[in-house]
């Protein structure tokens, strides 16, 4: 499995105009794809009527999305290093409407997991996809505030997942507030079809001699590379409160434990995203000024680990305190997104598809076990309690599956401390200078 490869990629010096607004228009995938990931957490009581069913069989439901990301990401990364970007971001797109609109029209469990997994194959590419066209148009200084910005526009996503889309399924019903959100993705793609291109106009690759590139050799260094572990399995697991919280728990543990209504907890998970919004930027501006990765990634996931615990054993928690906290534990878990820039660092420039494939199917494991097993813990000591065909769960049920994420934040800060520091230059820099 050989392709010629007769460039090298040239990294641009200077920032444009242009390069943002490619690069934004390219984060409207993101933004829908999170749209389609945090919808869930919306709709998640709506489906255990509709299906009939308990928290075991819609863990499992939204986890299918993250199995076909775990099968394909690696591959997205592989094939991103090999064909145009903005053509397998037009086609990942339609996977996506196709599959939310299928999700819309589904009667069982088993048609709502297939429709997951369509769309989760196409929710494969598109970090992926602006991290690569970032690598393009902008200068290695500005890596990391560039993808905490990818970030910000991917939980805008997020947000607009939440109460919006409460809304929406109180005015007219969860399928043709889906069958809404598939014609949003039907004009998104129209706009990055006209907006979004591989490289800059002035784009000069620096001619090398042509040699073969075996993708099995890319495959292998990325996987021997142990950066791309110690600091992918961080981020998996500082990614939990969204993936958990705000992807598919949050409501319901919001509704029965604090007694919120549908829209306050929609508002209370959206704050996770608008604390990430505001802390991706932030922290990624933060991290390139230190001149370095660790420091920070340490610091705020000891930060995550307290703020989670508080949470959890906290009694009677009012609606302000916890959108105040919800919105902390964003903020601070923000932190996740200088893994992406630590690992482009820590690869060969022309290798950081495959190295950032890898970590995104580490980041993606994560919620696909754990989404179940949030679920299933559940169940575990549930009395079995039904209302209107919704079960009904007590605080030590929820307790069981909560703590999943402090032991998750405990693991992702050894990851960092395994980590080699990267001081924000790129991989072949550093090996220029040993």
């Amino acid at each position: 499995m050989t392709e010629e490869s007769s460039f090298i990629s040239a990294i641009p010096l200077k920032t444009t105009f242009r390069a943002w607004l490619v690069c934004v228009t390219a984060s409207l995938f993101f933004f829908y794809e999170f749209a389609q990931i945090m919808m869930f957490n919306t709709i998640n009581p709506d489906l255990m009527q509709a299906f009939q069913v308990t928290a075991t069989a819609t863990g499992k439901i939204s986890s299918a999305y993250f199995v076909a990301n775990i099968i394909f990401m690696f591959p997205a990364g592989v094939l991103l290093d090999r064909f145009s970007t903005r053509k397998i971001i037009i086609a990942a797109m339609i996977l996506c409407v196709i599959g939310t609109l299928m999700f819309s029209f589904s009667t069982n469990i088993y048609m709502a997991m297939l429709c997951r997994f369509l769309t989760g194959i196409g929710g494969s590419f598109p970090f992926l996809c602006c991290l690569r066209l970032s690598s393009r148009w902008f200068p290695a200084k500005r890596w990391a505030l560039v993808s905490g910005l990818i970030v910000t526009i991917a939980f805008l996503g997020g947000a607009a997942g939440q109460t919006p889309m409460t809304f929406l399924v109180n005015y007219m019903g969860w399928r043709h507030a889906l069958q809404l959100d598939a014609f949003l993705g039907v004009l998104f793609t129209g706009l990055i079809t006209l907006i979004v291109f591989d490289y800059p106009p002035n784009y000069q690759p620096i001619a090398a001699k042509k040699q073969p590139v075996d993708i099995r050799a890319t495959v292998r260094s990325a996987l021997q590379n142990p950066q791309n572990w110690y600091y992918g399995l961080y981020t998996s697991m500082l990614n939990l409160p969204v993936m958990l919280l705000g992807a598919i728990w949050g409501s319901l543990y919001l509704m029965q434990v604090f007694h919120l209504s549908r829209t306050q907890a929609s508002l209370v998970t959206s704050m996770i995203f608008f604390g990430t919004i505001f802390g991706s930027p932030a922290v990624g501006w933060l991290s390139d000024r230190m001149g370095v990765r660790k420091l920070p990634m340490i610091i705020f996931g000891i930060i995550s680990l307290a703020l989670m615990l508080f949470i959890m054993y906290s009694i009677a928690l009012s609606f302000d305190t916890l959108m105040t906290l919800f919105f902390i534990l964003g903020f601070v878990t923000s932190a996740q997104i200088i893994s992406y820039p630590a690992i482009s660092e820590s690869n060969a420039h022309e290798m950081t598809g495959s190295a950032l494939g890898l970590a995104s199917v580490l980041i993606m494991i994560a919620p696909a076990v754990f989404q179940p097993l949030f679920g299933w813990l559940m169940d575990l000591h549930w009395n079995g309690k039904m209302v209107n065909q919704l079960p009904i769960y007590t605080i030590s049920d929820f307790h069981n599956g909560l703590l999943i994420m402090p032991i998750a934040f405990v693991v992702g800060i050894i990851m960092v401390l395994l980590a080699k520091e990267t001081y924000c230059r790129i991989a072949n820099h550093l090996q220029a200078n040993k």
